[in-house]
């Protein structure tokens, strides 16, 4: 390469970061919520049992916001208690739980 060319590097930036659903509550319609967790997961109906009585627990990620709304929006109407938020970025420190 010549000294009078010059390169140009650039480096792609995700305009729409990760989300993940985290299911906050069951509520008093469990089966329904259970039903929800394999409609939004695809997991087996016992995983979902499990997975839905382990609340709060985070169900999903790795989703545009979109698709976490509309995960979250499944929760809801089955009665549960539902969130969805930005992924934490993978070298960002968190506290240690207890």
């Amino acid at each position: 390469m010549a000294d009078d060319e010059s390169t140009e590097h650039f480096m792609l930036l995700c305009d729409d970061p990760s989300h993940e659903v985290v299911l906050v509550d069951c509520g008093p319609r469990e089966m329904d919520v259970i039903l929800a967790v394999r409609k939004v997961t695809g997991l087996s109906l016992w995983h979902s049992r499990v997975l839905a009585r382990q609340a709060p627990v985070t169900v999903v990620g790795g989703l545009s916001a979109y698709r976490a709304q509309s995960a979250v929006s499944v929760f809801q109407n089955a009665g549960a208690t539902a969130e969805w938020r930005q992924e934490s970025e993978p070298g960002a420190r968190t506290a240690p739980s207890p």
